[in-house]
């Protein structure tokens, strides 16, 4: 039976508030015990143009939950006519966390966006809780994680230098966590939208932070 321990463990996720915007950013590592089982695992989700989801824990619950939110956050909009502000979206999710709590969704999330209140990130439990923070990171790879963002997060930082800082924070965890590695996946989330880095962006910043 899975335990709440292994909802810490492997996986390294962060969320950034930045001066434009946020950045999510997750490695792409799936293990199993000491298996790694997947090498391209899909751990940032977009959720709508102005909000975007990071999971760590059990795949499968972490794959429905994303759905679910999605369908929710894509009905409130048709509905409204306007998206979802970030901090309801946090809500309705904690909710359904909460209201899961005898079949529970084994599962840590970090939830982040914008809206015309700001950029916001909130970091979400299994049970439910939601707090907002400047910084998070969740997973077996996150002491590694606070322990750059601790030394280099300022508040305003440019979007830019937060997908930077952010790659170096998951650099670090993946050098020293054994259960994070396998590729970089990160998106900033602006005015513009839900903005995705590719591969190639992503090869040329850690060359120019000399972490190649």
């Amino acid at each position: 039976m899975t335990n709440i321990e292994d909802v810490k463990k492997g996986t390294t996720t962060i969320g950034l508030v930045c001066k434009e915007g946020v950045v999510m950013a997750t490695e792409m590592r799936a293990t199993m015990g000491t298996l790694i089982a997947h090498k391209t695992t899909q751990k940032l989700f977009k959720i709508d143009d102005n909000l975007g989801l990071t999971v760590a824990g059990v795949v499968g619950d972490a794959q429905t939950l994303a759905r679910y939110i999605t369908a929710e956050v894509e009905l409130y909009k048709l509905k409204r006519g306007q998206s979802m502000t970030v901090k309801s979206a946090a809500t309705l999710t904690s909710n359904i966390l909460a209201g899961s709590r005898f079949y529970p969704y084994w599962v840590g999330l970090i939830l982040g966006g914008i809206d015309r209140e700001g950029n916001h990130v909130y970091a979400l439990d299994m049970v439910g809780g939601a707090i907002p923070d400047d910084y998070v990171t969740t997973g077996s790879g996150s002491p590694y994680v606070y322990g750059v963002l601790e030394d280099h997060y300022e508040k305003g930082l440019s979007v830019s230098d937060g997908m930077d800082l952010a790659i170096r924070a998951l650099h670090a965890a993946m050098k020293r966590d054994a259960a994070s590695g396998d590729g970089y996946s990160v998106a900033a989330i602006t005015k513009e939208g839900f903005l995705p880095l590719d591969e190639k962006e992503i090869q040329k910043r850690l060359s120019k932070l000399k972490l190649t």
